[in-house]
């Protein structure tokens, strides 16, 4: 009974086993019946193929046999079959383009009449350079470069702008962080000398020079103004990160909005200008990565550093400013023109020579202009010498423009660089300015002004500024703003404004006192300058002692005052709207006389608006004598070295008597009464 029982549970576990060997044996012939059957399917349909194929050929070769003639296109189209796969990635597209509207045909299924929506215009930008070329009758060669980059987007809306084509991103997003309304930045090295070369095109102050309108928006201005200076710091690799409230002024008068718009609300304007600021190639690098064409195409491949610091004057700027785009006013665009003016002088050259061309001036020349430019050209200003007299212009142009330029009607040749007639047949430009004679009248400038420090001693000093002005029948109003460090104490009640040995009252003043290590002094005066007379303001300082810690390395090198600005009353161009807002115009004429700082009339007779810059001071300070310390510190070491040192010795030191040796004939006697075993002497 007990062997039943275990038998019978044996013979289960058998059949189990059994019909599982039964069921894997049964998916093993089902998958093998199914593989063998999709063979057959491939062989049938390789078959089939084979068969169209031979057919096919048997057609075409009958076809051939037929018809040579097609047979020979046949032919020719198959030879051409690199051409087509040269433009396959055109066909690769649209057929893209045809199956993702088929995938979207195929979601909508309404009625076929349903038309697809317009697509979403993109913003305009538009990009202009231009170079004039002037020459001086020093000899000298001024050249003035211009970049303008129009794009038509909206900055204040707030909405995110994302893509960048023309404008430079950087910029653009430091307008929409920091609500930049305007901003005007400049950096220069060398001072312009305005009565050998005349009123330049873009006056700039030596050193740099920030002046920035905020939108009405911004609460903290003065948190932004910081945190604008450290970002163009890094922006243009300058020391701007210096700009602090200790010179920065807020000014009432002198500045108003050059773009767009009626607010003049002074409280978010903010200027600042650092005249020790030294400008280098890691100014001029940033600079020109801001343009879309780079230093690869172009004028900017003329814009060489080695050669534009061999220069007498040298001068870079950045302007924004929304503008309008047409004469309604309706659609508004954000204007970022560059500037760079240089003055190459004759004898820095090495050769003495009164001849000048492109390669000369920037050792290239001009091959091609700027793809993404749609208007590069340069204007040769030969207002002087219409009738070649004084200088050739070589190769010579049929294209002439006249434009008004610092109240002067100028004549320029024009050279068009996106025409290919320009370049001749070696596809390259080089201009080449040779003079025949040194004779010619010197244009003196209607404007001029310089300033110098005097007095004696380290205690007290006045400051002198003396404005000319040349016109021989007209007087000029002039709105003087000087900033003056907190270290110089301006004595306000000894400021003197005389003309033609009279009292010339001012107008109107503003002034603002200075606060220790806080704020410097600001100065504003509307003047009205008599004509042909010189014109001197005077006012008495008086020296402050700083703290030891807030002179500079170099202290007996002195301490620079920032420039003085001089301008004339406003006159702009463009036409005014019914709010008053002024305008840019779009003429066919040189850029310079659409320059931001507005130096040129609106017609002949007519005012005309001038920045004039002086030279910025230079002013020593009470320094004390920095090397007293160096002495008592040298004085002070020897004496404890050497009093200190000695005593520590006396205290420290064990003395012992030492016993004089003996002499060589009583040791010899010794060793031998010791070897005798004797005691020695």
């Amino acid at each position: 009974m007990e062997a039943a029982d275990w038998f019978i549970p044996r013979v289960t576990r058998n059949a189990e086993v059994n019909h599982r060997r039964k069921r894997k044996m049964a998916v093993h012939s089902c998958s093998y019946s199914a593989l063998l059957l999709i063979i057959c399917s491939v062989s049938v349909f390789i078959f089939a193929d084979s068969q169209d194929t031979t057919l096919s050929g048997g057609h075409h070769a009958a076809a051939v046999e037929d018809n040579p003639q097609a047979a020979t296109e046949a032919a020719a189209k198959t030879s051409e079959q690199p051409a087509v796969e040269e433009r396959s990635w055109e066909a690769t597209e649209v057929e893209e383009a045809t199956l993702h509207e088929a995938a979207a045909d195929k979601r909508d299924t309404p009625a076929p009449e349903t038309e697809a929506p317009s697509p979403i215009p993109q913003p305009k930008d538009d990009f202009q350079e231009e170079l004039v070329i002037r020459p001086l009758h020093s000899g000298d060669i001024y050249a003035s470069f211009q970049f303008r980059t129009l794009w038509e987007t909206d900055f204040m809306s707030g909405n995110k702008v994302s893509h960048y084509r023309l404008f430079p991103k950087s910029l653009g997003q430091v307008i929409s962080k920091f609500s930049v309304r305007e901003l005007h930045i400049s950096f220069t090295q060398g001072y312009w000398r305005t009565m050998q070369w005349g009123q330049p095109f873009q006056p700039a102050p030596p050193g740099a020079e920030l002046w920035v309108w905020f939108q009405d928006s911004v609460t903290d201005v003065d948190g932004t103004w910081k945190e604008l200076t450290n970002v163009l710091s890094g922006i243009f690799c300058a020391s701007l990160n210096f700009i602090d409230s200790t010179n920065t002024v807020q000014p009432s008068a002198s500045f108003k909005p050059l773009g767009i718009g009626n607010v003049t609300d002074h409280r978010f304007l903010r200027y600042a200008t650092l005249p020790l600021e030294i400008v280098c190639t890691e100014n001029l690098t940033p600079w020109k990565k801001l343009l879309p064409c780079g230093s690869k195409a172009g004028l900017t491949v003329l814009l060489k550093s080695e050669k534009l610091f061999h220069s007498s004057f040298h001068s870079q700027a950045v302007h924004i400013r929304p503008v309008c785009q047409d004469w309604q006013c309706k659609t508004t665009s954000w204007e970022l023109r560059q500037t760079l003016n240089v003055v190459f002088d004759l004898h820095t050259s090495g050769q003495g020579k009164r001849e000048w061309s492109l390669f000369k001036m920037f050792s290239r020349t001009l091959t091609e202009a700027c793809p993404l430019a749609s208007s590069s050209k340069i204007y040769i200003d030969i207002t002087d010498d219409p009738q070649g007299e004084l200088f050739e212009l070589s190769p010579a142009t049929p294209l002439l423009s006249q434009a008004m330029v610092l109240g002067d009607r100028r004549t320029f040749s024009v050279y068009d660089l996106t025409q290919p007639v320009t370049f001749g047949t070696v596809r390259s430009l080089n201009l080449l300015i040779r003079w025949k004679s040194s004779e010619g009248d010197m244009l003196r400038p209607l404007l001029h002004a310089e300033r110098y420090v005097a007095g004696y001693g380290l205690q007290t000093g006045e400051i002198h500024t003396l404005m000319y002005n040349n016109h021989p029948y007209r007087s000029f109003p002039v709105l003087l703003l000087d900033t003056v460090p907190w270290y110089l104490r301006l004595y306000i009640h000894t400021l003197t404004v005389t003309s033609k040995g009279k009292d010339n009252k001012p107008s109107y003043i503003h002034y603002q006192p200075s606060k220790d290590r806080l704020r410097p002094h600001l100065l504003e005066m509307l003047i009205q300058l008599p004509p042909n007379s010189v014109t001197e303001v005077t006012v008495e300082f008086e020296r402050a002692l700083l703290k030891w810690t807030e002179y500079t390395p170099d202290p007996n090198h002195g301490f620079y005052v920032g420039n003085q600005l001089s301008c004339t009353e406003h006159c702009r161009h463009g036409y005014k709207h019914n709010d008053g807002s002024s305008t840019f115009q779009q003429l066919e004429r040189p850029m310079i006389t659409f320059s931001i700082s507005p130096s040129f009339p609106c017609k002949e007779e007519s005012s005309f608006f001038v920045r004039v810059y002086t030279e910025p001071l230079l002013v020593n300070l009470p320094t004390p004598d920095f090397s007293m310390p160096y002495n008592v510190i040298c004085l002070t070491c020897t004496v404890v070295a050497v009093g200190y040192g000695s005593l520590y010795n006396l205290l420290t030191r064990s003395f012992q008597i030492e016993e004089p040796s003996p002499g060589l004939a009583k040791r010899l006697a010794n060793i031998i009464r010791k070897m005798r075993g004797v005691p020695p002497l």
